[in-house]
């Protein structure tokens, strides 16, 4: 029996970095945006809020970049504040990098396994897909899919019960496949 599970975001990550204000190591971003144009160059900056102090941080996006080498759907987004915008730029490597930033998914995704029954199969078939790189344990997707203890998967994996071509005790952040074996 095939199953086709879904890993999605319910809200934007917290931003792990350190509050110069009050040493506090989280912010959470609305999605806002702070553009400043110099004449033909323009700045883009996704604004932060620290949990602790309420402090804002800009997260650089763009640093002097030529108005007419941004395409205007883009520029219209960034005007708008699209939280759909945040979400991917949050997500680039470059802009991670550029701020020194990581980001803490914790209680910012969900499991969606379709609702289905999978008690009376003997073998079972799970197709894994992330619809953001949200990284995760498979040990704890496949605890929560099936409403397990951690213990009892790794317990699984250890009997052989539980086969995946990824290694199930790392973090992943693609899509992957298990199969378990009652």
């Amino acid at each position: 029996m095939l199953e086709n599970w879904v890993v999605e975001p319910v809200c934007l990550p917290l931003v792990r970095r350190r509050c110069h204000v009050c040493a506090s190591e989280s912010f959470r971003t609305s999605g806002k945006f702070r553009v400043n144009a110099h004449h033909k160059l323009i700045d883009v900056w996704l604004l932060a809020l620290c949990t602790t102090c309420g402090e804002t941080t800009k997260l650089t996006v763009m640093e002097r970049m030529n108005v007419r080498a941004i395409r205007s759907e883009l520029l219209d987004r960034l005007h708008d504040n699209d939280p759909a915008l945040a979400a991917e730029l949050l997500q680039d490597p470059i802009v991670l990098r550029r701020n020194r930033i990581a980001l803490d998914w914790d209680n910012a995704w969900r499991l969606d396994t379709g609702g289905s029954d999978h008690r009376d199969s003997e073998v079972i078939d799970v197709s894994v897909r992330f619809a953001a790189r949200i990284p995760v344990r498979p040990v704890r997707l496949i605890a929560t899919g099936f409403g397990l203890s951690r213990a009892e998967v790794d317990r699984l994996i250890a009997d052989g019960k539980l086969v995946s071509v990824v290694r199930l005790n790392g973090k992943v952040s693609s899509d992957f496949g298990f199969l378990l074996k009652r």
